[in-house]
């Protein structure tokens, strides 16, 4: 059996210098395969994640009998089969690690007449489900699985589903997204309602697609039965990939990076204003928008960071972002506490536990608290072999750290990365002088 990848990070013994071009938005990419899949007539999407998650969608939607084609250089064709050509699939959907794919294509699937069954890799099958199936069961959605629709395999049996006006008791783009693409299916209206807006890539998406979306602070209407139109549309940068080289930069000595062409969606620029908030430098250039999504050119210079406390509101807009976020308050001068973060506990590990294991091994002093931690700044990294725990992220955080480590940090299990960031230590090494 091949051995997983380790990779070495050696400390940086410059500063940080050039320009990063991050892969294309994971979760637009998600959702541009699926509603380019719902639209008629054929779509072109650009700068396309071809990461594994993203490929999980694309194999769901292809096993639903929508033609995908690759075309090279990171760009899809698909023909639209348009809201009512889906086929029943032949065998179970395999969503692989993808969370959002499941739950997504769980709203998409729970108005088809047809019967599906989703499934996923050993991570995905003891992540949590029934947030979704439940909500989904209020529009007439008949949805089985293990533990009573927590966990998957789900069986769907879909069809005949009506509009619904739900009142999320979290902020959840994946519960909202599912209901809103549910919604597409009914006639009339759709609304979901949250105590705080989270991401609205879906939203944006079915506007630009044609669909007709009403949103204000904390609430959308879709109103279904639209007609949807096939697209040109090119994928923003994925603002959590970006996230590794804006903390890189801030953290060692003498960096000036400029990341360009980067999403900065409100509802996911969270990273940007907790960071302002520690004192970094950022600066936010050629401001424009692609499909619906404000994109801008992101300046980073090193700066000297403080702690802050992270919770509330800011949560949804930054989860994918805090752990490297516990990188910088490590280094930074002062504490840093995270909380109504419980969301890190079902992630593709426990993010918490994970990230403050890791952290420890590298000398930091790290409370955890059931829905966040407590990081005691100001410390100052050693070499250590830490894990990855299969996670993407923390992979990705823990060479981030091994940049300004005394010694090398060796991270186990380093190939996760592709799922979110196909090329990352070829663009870390590049940015790295030696």
């Amino acid at each position: 059996m091949k051995e997983p990848e380790c990779r070495t990070v050696e400390p940086a013994r410059a500063g940080l210098r050039g320009e990063i071009v991050v892969p294309g938005d994971k979760s637009v990419s998600h959702r541009a395969v699926m509603l380019a899949s719902l639209a008629r007539g054929t779509s072109h999407i650009r700068n396309f994640l071809p990461g594994a998650d993203n490929f999980s969608t694309v194999n769901a939607m292809r096993a639903l009998g929508v033609p995908v084609t690759e075309l090279g250089n990171n760009v899809l064709e698909i023909a639209g089969v348009g809201l009512d050509g889906l086929q029943e699939p032949q065998d179970v959907i395999d969503c692989g690690n993808s969370g959002t794919t499941v739950r997504l294509l769980t709203g998409i699937l729970a108005a088809q007449p047809f019967f599906s069954v989703l499934s996923g890799d050993a991570s995905l099958r003891r992540r949590p489900m029934k947030r979704v199936s439940g909500a989904l069961a209020g529009m007439g959605a008949r949805i089985t699985g293990r533990h009573g629709g927590e966990n998957l395999p789900l069986a769907v049996s879909g069809g005949n589903l009506h509009p619904f006006r739900y009142n999320s008791p979290v902020a959840s783009a994946q519960v909202k997204s599912a209901l809103l693409l549910a919604g597409l299916f009914c006639e009339g209206q759709t609304t979901v309602r949250e105590p705080y807006p989270s991401r609205d890539h879906t939203e944006r998406m079915l506007s630009f697609f044609g669909a007709r979306v009403e949103a204000s602070p904390g609430q959308v209407t879709v109103h279904g039965r639209p007609q949807l139109y096939g697209r040109e549309l090119t994928v923003v940068g994925d603002i959590s990939s970006a996230a590794f080289f804006m903390v890189a930069a801030l953290l060692v000595p003498d960096s000036q990076l400029r990341l360009v062409n980067v999403g900065v969606n409100p509802t996911r620029d969270g990273i940007l204003e907790v960071l302002r908030n520690m004192g970094a430098h950022l600066e936010l250039e050629n401001r424009r928008e692609e499909a619906g999504e404000p994109v801008a050119d992101i300046l980073v210079r090193t700066s000297a960071l403080h702690g802050v406390e992270i919770g509330g509101a800011l949560i949804p807009r930054l989860i994918d972002e805090l752990p490297v976020l516990c990188v910088a308050a490590a280094l930074a001068e002062g504490t840093t506490v995270i909380r109504d973060a419980r969301e890190l506990r079902v992630k593709e590990t426990d993010r918490i536990a994970a990230m403050a294991g890791e952290l420890v091994k590298l000398g930091v002093a790290v409370e955890t608290r059931d829905d966040g931690m407590i990081i005691r700044g100001g410390a100052s990294f050693q070499g250590a072999n830490v894990k990855s725990h299969g996670d993407h992220r923390i992979a990705m955080s823990m060479a981030v750290a091994g940049l300004r480590a005394s010694s090398a940090v060796s991270i186990a299990d380093a190939a996760c990365t592709d799922i979110s960031f196909p090329g990352f230590w070829e663009q870390l090494q590049g940015i790295v002088s030696r």
